[in-house]
């Protein structure tokens, strides 16, 4: 058959057109095996993500309540908006304008109802930094991972009591169309709250505390013989909802002095020295000093307080009356006689220097040195100077408040020394130090008679006639900060001195004179409980 040449170019572009069609239906069936065979579970789970979106429903923390029931932390629960966007995540935020009932979620916001007044004891909370974000808390792996937004514990009870406060988060799926609204909820998996914790601080005498301490540089704490913490209140303190204006701040109201700082303690440590000269037999109850009001040692002079302001002597002392009149050179003799080693032993039984272990992340302890302690760390030899500011709570001693109150303490329930602790009904952790009944008894009745007539604590002397049937027994500290510093003034006590239900220590930091600075706040805390004592 003959074609022309029309024909054939007409039949040839034909064919061309055909194979182009067929490759076009290839390249299209290939691109529909790969989306719907080779990527079909990728795209599936794209589109469904698109579609369906995970809120996260937060769960209300645990309360902190007070031995009453009072909340010392707690929450309000507010309205906060979630939006889904376009590009499948979504974005919660506090602006309700325009906002649909269904956009609405609910959230909780962290109160504290004593605010500044219990800041460092109840710590503060802050949002889980990014490269936690997915992470899971090792001490309470059950609560699942950390996840954008959530609010952990920083400091204080927050942080110590994480894993009970913490609650579990909810979830709920919700589908969404093309424009980002709300279809359908298509589950729900509701929040698990944290637990509460009931603390044994009481309440009334927290806010006591806290405003007889005045926003004085220092710090007070308040307990029973077994360890529970009745108050507790570092100062200055700060807003555990706002520690922005804080952070800069030169007098440090983050830092808690209660459990951190560090001080010379003065002669609030004499006690123990007492103790330690007692218990080694370098002394007993008959011993009697004839006060020289200075003590001269290679032409280094050591005075005695009374001497030092008034130019007087004390006389001939026994040891109650030393501990009564705080009488430096009784001390720099005895403490001579016994030597640092054995001081710093007995220091050690009274938990001294080392942690006692309260219920508070950030503890520190103090610093009870010794000729071996000085060659290693000062690389300088000791010498009978060094005992002398020793034995009277001086030169390189320090101690935290919380370790001065567990100490007394002890000295108060004849020689039980208990942990601290701030978890109301948990069992007391004591133990017994080996320590002779008699000679507790001679240092107890030191402490009685320093607050009454004659003694140094002076602001306890009419607390008898006020609180008839209550005596105290006290312990006054005046401790000299390098050379020309402002001494730290110190004050503690237990109360009833023949059966302790109560032991508070004071300190102001660079306040002054113990006796004149700190003696004062501790009386008004021991009104302000006295008086509760004869209510109940």
């Amino acid at each position: 058959m003959y074609l022309s040449p029309a024909d054939k170019s007409q039949s040839w572009l034909s064919w061309f057109l055909r194979g182009v069609l067929i490759l076009l239906f290839l390249i299209l069936f290939a691109k529909l095996f790969e989306v719907q065979i080779i990527k079909g579970e990728y795209y599936r789970t794209l589109s469904q993500d698109n579609r369906i979106r995970n809120v996260p429903i937060p769960a209300p923390r645990g309360k902190i309540l007070a031995r009453g029931g009072e909340e010392l932390a707690t929450n309000v629960e507010i309205e906060k908006r979630v939006k889904f966007n376009l590009d499948g995540s979504i974005s919660v935020t506090d602006d309700l304008t325009g906002a649909t009932a269904d956009e609405i979620i609910p959230d909780y916001k962290r109160v504290y109802p004593l605010g500044d007044q219990f800041a460092h004891a109840a710590g503060y909370l802050a949002v889980v930094s990014p490269n936690q974000v997915g992470t899971i808390d090792p001490n309470c792996p059950e609560k699942g991972p950390r996840v954008s937004g959530m609010l952990i514990g920083v400091t204080g009870l927050e942080d110590e009591y994480q894993c009970q406060l913490m609650g579990v988060p909810g979830e709920e799926l919700v589908e969404v169309d093309t424009s980002g609204h709300e279809v359908r909820i298509l589950g729900k998996r509701d929040p698990i709250p944290g637990q509460d914790i009931k603390t044994t601080i009481d309440y009334g005498l927290q806010e006591e505390v806290a405003k007889d301490m005045g926003g004085g540089k220092g710090a007070a704490i308040v307990s029973d013989p077994n360890g529970q913490i009745l108050a507790f209140y570092s100062s200055p303190s700060f807003d555990p909802t706002n520690i922005v204006p804080s952070l800069n701040d030169p007098n440090l109201p983050l830092f808690d002095r209660v459990i951190s700082g560090t001080f010379n303690p003065g002669s609030v440590f004499k006690p123990v020295v007492a103790i330690a000269a007692l218990e080694e037999r370098a002394i007993d109850k008959n011993f009697l000093f004839n006060d020289p009001g200075v003590i001269t040692v290679n032409n280094f002079s050591y005075r005695n307080w009374y001497y030092t302001e008034y130019g007087k002597l004390e006389g001939q002392i026994n040891l109650v009356r030393a501990i009564a009149r705080s009488t430096d050179t009784f001390f720099y003799t005895i403490g001579g006689m016994v030597g640092p080693d054995a001081i710093a032993r007995w220091a050690d039984a009274f938990g001294l220097d080392k942690p006692t272990g309260v219920d508070l992340p950030g503890e520190t302890h103090g610093l009870i040195p010794t000729p071996e302690w000085k060659e290693t760390v000062k690389k300088e030899s000791w010498f009978l100077g060094n005992t002398y500011h020793m034995s009277i709570g001086q030169g390189d001693v320090s101690v935290t408040p919380i370790e001065l109150n567990t100490y007394i303490a002890a000295v108060a329930d004849n020689g039980k020394i208990c942990q601290p602790t701030l978890l109301l009904n948990s069992a007391p952790n004591c133990h017994q130090i080996n320590v002779a009944q008699n000679n507790i008894d001679l240092v107890k009745e030191g402490m009685k008679e320093a607050c009454t007539t004659g003694g140094t604590g002076y602001t306890f002397f009419d607390f008898g006639q006020k609180h008839p049937g209550l005596t105290v027994a006290c312990k006054t500290g005046t401790a000299e900060v390098g050379t020309n510093g402002t001494p730290n003034a110190w004050f503690t006590l237990f109360i009833p001195a023949d059966k302790p239900q109560v032991v508070v220590t004071v300190v102001f930091e660079k306040g002054g004179e113990g006796s004149s600075v700190a003696g004062p706040v501790a009386r008004k805390i021991m009104d302000y409980y006295s008086a509760q004592l004869t209510t109940e």
